[in-house]
């Protein structure tokens, strides 16, 4: 992953701290886990929220090409 596509996320993220449950990123099957995507880039991160201790715990980082970003993400939880 290239230094852009690392700069994209680390502005994602910051922007998530603020609000991190957004429903239309929310992921089905994998609980409190919602997505952010870089559509030029085709990266996808799997983060999951916390609430109890206000934690934003990224899963997952990777292209979406056969939902393997996803299914990373499944097998970490």
């Amino acid at each position: 992953m290239g230094e852009p596509v690392k700069l994209q996320f680390k502005k994602k993220l910051a922007e998530v701290l603020e609000q991190p449950h957004i429903p239309a990123n929310r992921l089905r099957g994998l609980p409190d886990c919602y997505k952010i995507k870089l559509r030029a880039s085709g990266y996808r991160l799997v983060y999951q929220v916390t609430d109890a201790q206000i934690i934003v715990l990224v899963l997952s980082v990777g292209k979406r090409g056969r939902s393997e970003v996803y299914q990373t993400a499944r097998h970490r939880l």
